[in-house]
């Protein structure tokens, strides 16, 4: 039987690292997988075959974090009763979560192939990258049953507090990646489609490794067909915790293809630097994104053990560590992205139009060090209709807003317009220390 993670007893940052930095790995090496898609096409292709990825890849991100986000329900729920010491719901949880996410799985591979051509038209895709953009799109969309199952039992393994099995199973299919881009992209001149494929069957490898893992480790609590059935209750409670945080990301999502559409109506260079620079951002942005999930493990545990103390001082050790590593990345970005951008692009007009949008991510590395870590404990203690709240806020009422008026200034710059996000940023910091604070205010006075 396979050894579950207990958060509750003991230091706080050896384990909360130990459980961290698997995840940062799992992270760094998803989001490779976009990552050398534009690498490998940006150097054995063109500015239009840059643009189609960069737009085809952030629809199917938007897509991911609906699943993503959905699927964190499974991991608080799991979480809370492993903390409490409750495991005799487990093998339902996860049971209820496969039927669940099945039929998502289907149903976003029908949706998005058949509209794939519409939501290229919608995003404003460059003429010359047009065609490229609806092969990568539809590709991509014939793998999302792939997406779905990865994110679930990424959210199974987390809640019992493995975040090795996840890792492991990246790695592998990280190297199926970059060979197969290599094999499509670079040999077979198969541009997007081609780094499309790449992507497609190595999440595919990341699928079937999980499931080996599992079969031959078993887990730490009874599991076995007759679990996997539509349990009312779990999916509902499931939905009730993960629609929140899939509503948000959705929504953030769309404000951030929003803002990509607007870039895309300055040019194919500005779309393509804009896409350069969003594979660097995901990078960046790994670090704060690393501790937001895995203080939702680590506080939803906590909680379920009945220890808000112990969760805020994960939170509080969180943030620290994440803004000493942010502060190294806005450094690299503001300073080098010129240096950072030749490695997605060849072309001297790109690297100059992402190093300029770059320069506004640079700042905002700074202040997510905060905002995501307070995500991830609001998530991990079941607040997840406030953190849709404050998502939405800063995506609507300051994102969108404020990078449409920035458009507006002459001469367009991609910098302005960036600027937009770390505007947004510190809105929600804001929001959440003043939530943080009335959440005290209200445990305390029930304890009195």
């Amino acid at each position: 039987m396979q050894k579950k993670s207990s958060f509750t007893q003991g230091s706080i940052l050896a384990p909360l690292m130990r459980f961290a930095l698997p995840v940062l790995g799992a992270l760094i090496l998803q989001a490779m997988y976009g990552a050398v898609d534009l690498l490998v096409v940006g150097q054995f292709g063109t500015p239009a075959g840059v643009s189609a990825v960069s737009t085809g890849s952030q629809l199917m991100h938007t897509i991911t974090t609906v699943i993503t986000g959905l699927s964190m329900g499974t991991t608080v729920l799991l979480g809370q009763h492993i903390g409490a010491g409750s495991n005799r719901h487990a093998g339902d949880i996860i049971g209820g979560a496969i039927c669940l996410f099945a039929f998502l799985g289907a149903l976003l591979t029908a949706v998005v192939t058949l509209s794939a051509e519409g939501l290229c038209a919608l995003m404003h895709a460059p003429e010359e990258a047009f065609h490229q953009t609806v092969q990568y799109v539809s590709i991509c969309a014939g793998g999302s049953l792939f997406i779905v199952a990865y994110n679930v039992l990424g959210s199974v393994f987390r809640g019992m507090g493995d975040s090795r099995t996840p890792l492991l199973a990246v790695i592998i299919a990280c190297v199926v990646n970059v060979l197969g881009d290599m094999l499509f992209v670079a040999v077979f001149h198969m541009a997007a489609a081609g780094a499309a494929l790449a992507t497609v069957l190595a999440q595919g490898v990341s699928v079937v490794l999980c499931l080996l893992v599992i079969r031959k480790r078993g887990l730490p609590f009874a599991f076995g067909r007759e679990n996997i059935r539509p349990h009312r209750e779990v999916l509902r409670r499931t939905l009730l915790l993960g629609a929140p945080i899939a509503l948000q990301d959705l929504l953030v999502s769309v404000s951030f293809l929003v803002l990509l559409a607007i870039v895309n109506g300055l040019g194919l260079i500005a779309s393509a630097g804009m896409g350069v620079s969003e594979k660097l951002c995901a990078f960046i942005m790994l670090v704060p994104s690393a501790f937001s999930q895995s203080l939702s493990a680590f506080v939803a545990q906590n909680i379920g053990a009945a220890r808000p103390d112990r969760a805020r001082r994960a939170m509080l050790w969180g943030m620290l560590t994440s803004f000493l590593l942010g502060c190294v990345m806005a450094w690299a970005a503001y300073f080098h992205g010129d240096v950072l951008g030749s490695i997605f692009a060849r072309d001297a007009e790109v690297i100059a139009a992402g190093w300029d949008y770059l320069r506004a991510y640079a700042i905002d590395t700074l202040l997510v060090s905060f905002l995501f870590c307070f995500i991830g404990y609001f998530n991990g203690c079941g607040n997840t209709t406030f953190v849709m709240i404050q998502g939405l806020v800063g995506a609507f009422g300051v994102r969108i807003p404020v990078s449409w008026l920035m458009s507006r200034m002459e001469p367009p710059s991609l910098f302005r317009i960036g600027l937009a996000t770390p505007c947004s940023t510190v809105v929600q910091i804001c929001l959440c220390a003043a939530f943080l604070a009335w959440t005290i205010r209200r445990e305390r006075r029930k304890t009195a």
